[in-house]
């Protein structure tokens, strides 16, 4: 009888290493040898960043995770967060504790997990009961608050990296704080009474840059506040559409309530190392600005929502923001790679985000409408009733909240070498009683926040927390 031919576990690795999950659960089941060869690190690790790009596995607790555990783990609880079957799937809790409205939501958390058994979602609020607070997510209880500030807390940015938390009130003063115990580190109080917040630079090294109403944008270090720069983008110009590309060279700033105002592109490195010339700068040729979004998957592609000065419609314009270097001098290069006019019949947007390198979204009343970048409408959702008020966008989830006491759950499916997104479920929040809707929401991998304001003036936060 012939003996039959044995791979070496070389031959064996490479063989495992063109299966998908399944079959590698499967090929271990065989015997001894090949459920060896199907723990190898490296055939789990290729599935995990194959799936989701990035992927936070720590061996530095004594639970330390391994990449098949980080991989099933997260496969089951996007499972999960797909399917949204209540009790089984998730657990809601109502978390109270501010006096007054909340004003901003961010996760002082990763949004990464490790799913090593040590996970925990903590997000922060700013309330115009004047306090920032921390909450832990899964226990739905408080971690720290701070004390009663001067006045109302309008924004905030947390920085997970360094476990920080920057705030501002309503009278430009800007705060600095310990985001593990709430103590405050640092302050500046800015010559204006409104401020845009956004965050530049590394996430070893972030520089916080502000703008203020009178058009001036102020650059910080962090966490002294020190001030490198200052800078004026407009001449007494509300300016309240700021945000930093992805690869942190570039900061678009913006108005939506002054139409002859061109917005305007910032190299970040001439705000975050100054020298003795003018910052690099260039106006955008687009009119009456009404939002911006830059694509998460390229380095520094601008959309941009504005209104057409020839035909006055709406329309949306994308750009790609280079730097050219001609006769010694550094300018700035927007090249537009597409544009169209937004049909009569989408009623006009007050949310846009965008997605992947070429899919934009569109929030219109209680309608989301999906368009690629040459204005082809990929799809349009009505499961809202009334206004939606945020839209949450990652690689994997759209979470959309409204009016209507209710956020919705769409996925991100590809479908032949074609991105489209699949309509999920409904989360519900509070009684028409007392409640007068959702006015943001979050996500992470383990969980969705979102802040549910009362009629009665206060807010309160709806955690659901998917069971690991």
């Amino acid at each position: 009888m012939e003996t039959p031919t044995v791979l070496p576990l070389d031959g064996l690795l490479h063989v495992f290493s063109f299966l998908e999950a399944p079959d590698l659960l499967r090929a271990a089941q065989v015997d001894k040898v090949w459920n060896e060869a199907a723990e190898y690190a490296f055939l789990w690790r290729r599935l995990s960043l194959s799936r989701w790009t990035f992927c936070n596995i720590s061996q530095s607790s004594e639970r330390a995770q391994t990449w098949k555990q980080y991989y099933l783990h997260r496969s089951q609880l996007e499972h999960q967060m797909a399917r949204g079957r209540p009790s089984q799937d998730f657990t809601c809790k109502a978390i109270s504790g501010h006096e007054g409205k909340i004003d901003g939501m961010a996760y002082l958390s990763a949004i990464e997990h490790r799913f090593d058994g040590q996970e925990k979602s903590v997000v922060c609020t700013v309330s115009a009961d004047c306090t920032v607070r921390a909450w832990n997510v899964q226990e739905g209880t408080e971690i720290w608050s701070s004390s009663v500030q001067p006045a109302p807390l309008k924004r905030l940015l947390t920085i997970p990296e360094s476990q920080l938390v920057i705030t501002m009130d309503e009278q430009g003063t800007i705060k600095v704080w310990d985001g593990q115990t709430g103590k405050e580190q640092a302050t500046f109080i800015t010559p204006s009474t409104w401020c845009n917040l956004v965050l530049c630079g590394v996430p070893e090294s972030p520089f916080l840059t502000v703008a203020i109403t009178e058009g001036v944008l102020y650059t910080f270090t962090i966490p002294c506040l020190k001030e490198v720069s200052q800078v004026t983008a407009f001449q007494n110009c509300h300016t309240d559409l700021l945000c930093c590309s992805p690869d942190k060279n570039w900061l678009f700033i913006g108005s939506t309530e002054t139409p002859d105002v061109l917005p305007k592109v910032f190299h970040t490195d001439s705000l975050t190392r100054p020298s003795e010339d003018k910052p690099l700068t260039d106006s955008l040729p687009v009119g009456e600005c009404r939002n911006a979004s830059w694509a998460p998957k390229e380095a520094a592609r601008l959309i941009v929502l504005h209104e057409d000065r020839r035909t006055r419609n709406l329309s949306v314009t994308t750009f790609d923001i280079t730097s050219k270097r001609s006769k010694n001098k550094l300018e700035i290069l927007a090249q537009q790679v597409a544009s169209f006019i937004l049909p009569e019949s989408i009623r006009e947007p007050h949310i846009l985000e965008s997605h992947g390198t070429d899919i934009i979204l569109l929030g219109c009343g209680s309608e989301l409408t999906i368009f690629s970048m040459a204005g082809n409408l990929l799809a349009s959702f009505q499961d809202h009733h009334q206004t939606i008020t945020s839209i949450w966008v990652d690689s994997i989830r759209v979470v959309t909240s409204s009016q209507d006491i209710s956020l919705r759950v769409y996925k991100w499916k590809r479908e032949k070498n074609t991105v489209i997104l699949k309509s999920c479920y409904h989360l519900l929040g509070g009684s028409h009683r007392w409640s007068s809707g959702f006015t943001d929401v979050a996500c992470d991998n383990v969980s969705i926040m979102a802040v549910e304001s009362r009629k009665c003036g206060k807010s309160v936060l709806r955690a659901y927390f998917f069971n690991l």
